[in-house]
């Protein structure tokens, strides 16, 4: 059975990841915890409402109710990166070469590394933003579909329209695919190298009982974990029309259970999957294996996080219930 180093916190922690081999633990009142040769405590927002891993540079992106983007360093340096007053920043993103972007209200702003900001503007307001894995661009999720922006460029975007509202959004790490979570129980699919018009545009993938909030893409992109059953819900990408016509995997069922937090490991194909009972439990894509992690606990999981190694697991709640597992035990 793996080992489970647990970290009780006060109230919800929104997110959890690792710089290096050191777990950080993002709490919705802003305190950045860490354990690194014990538990140590760096203060940033004032009220945190959006915290990322930005991979290019190994350090936290966040966003909070004070209007101000902070960079964590692996040190617990906290940077201030822009600051817009009297707005609350709910979604964030990190790019290449130092790029940040953050929204509030219908505008999007992206921070280049030399500190130059552009904006954005939407007709609705933006739920998400993600950086295309090639090239300076970016997607915004909105009401009836998502926009593409090129930073560097003017020029008007490509809009991806399909009714309803899309309250999240991710790249396929090859940048062939657009994959939006809605605000009904759905994804939405857009195919990015089909020809405009084409029957292969959109997949629609449904039939969840509940709404994703959580996805994470396999460790060579050829599939999409997502949250909102009670079980995993894979789906696969690997051909050129992605899922279209394709059942997904189920992975890690428990009747009538939510998974609410999902996490492929970086090099197996191999899903953390937690639960709505604080369960956690790691599910093998080839066979259904699984292995249980970690034994129900007080609080929902809200984010999961694999070190780079693959080794240890990093797990987060809305009761402040956390901690790291260690997968070797």
């Amino acid at each position: 059975m793996p080992t489970v180093a647990p970290l009780d916190l006060d109230g919800h922690v929104v997110a959890t990841a690792f710089l290096g081999d050191i777990p950080f633990f993002a709490s919705a009142i802003g305190a950045i915890h860490r354990l690194e040769h014990g538990h140590k405590v760096t203060e940033a927002n004032d009220g945190l409402l959006a915290c990322v891993r930005d991979e290019a540079s190994d350090t936290l992106v966040t966003g909070g109710e004070d209007g101000k983007v902070f960079r964590i360093a692996a040190d617990g340096t906290a940077t201030l990166l822009a600051e817009v007053p009297r707005k609350w920043i709910s979604v964030v993103a990190a790019g290449p070469q130092g790029t940040v972007a953050f929204a509030e209200g219908r505008t999007t702003r992206v921070r280049l590394a030399d500190g130059t900001i552009k904006e954005f503007a939407e007709s609705r307001t933006v739920e998400g933003v993600a950086f295309a894995p090639k090239g300076l661009r970016i997607a915004v999720a909105r009401y009836n579909g998502a926009s593409l922006h090129w930073v560097a460029m003017a020029g008007q975007p490509v809009d991806l329209e399909w009714k309803g509202a899309h309250t999240g959004v991710t790249f396929s790490p090859d940048g062939r695919f657009l994959v939006t979570s809605m605000q009904e129980n759905a994804l939405h699919g857009w195919k990015l190298d089909s020809k405009p018009g084409g029957d292969t545009r959109h997949m629609r993938m449904t039939g969840y009982p509940a709404k994703v909030k959580s996805l994470s893409w396999s460790a060579k992109g050829k599939w999409l974990a997502s949250s909102g059953a009670p079980a995993a819900i894979v789906w696969p990408f690997a051909s050129k029309d992605g899922p279209m016509g394709k059942a997904p995997l189920e992975l890690g069922t428990r009747g009538d259970v939510m998974v609410t937090a999902v996490a492929c490991h970086p090099a197996e194909d191999v899903v953390a999957i937690g639960y709505s009972d604080g369960m956690v439990l790691a599910a093998r894509f080839s066979d259904n294996r699984e292995v249980m992690l970690r034994r129900p606990g007080k609080g929902t999981i809200s984010s999961l996080a694999w070190s780079g190694s693959g080794k240890l697991l990093a797990f987060a709640s809305e009761a402040g219930d956390c901690g790291v597992i260690d997968i070797a035990g």
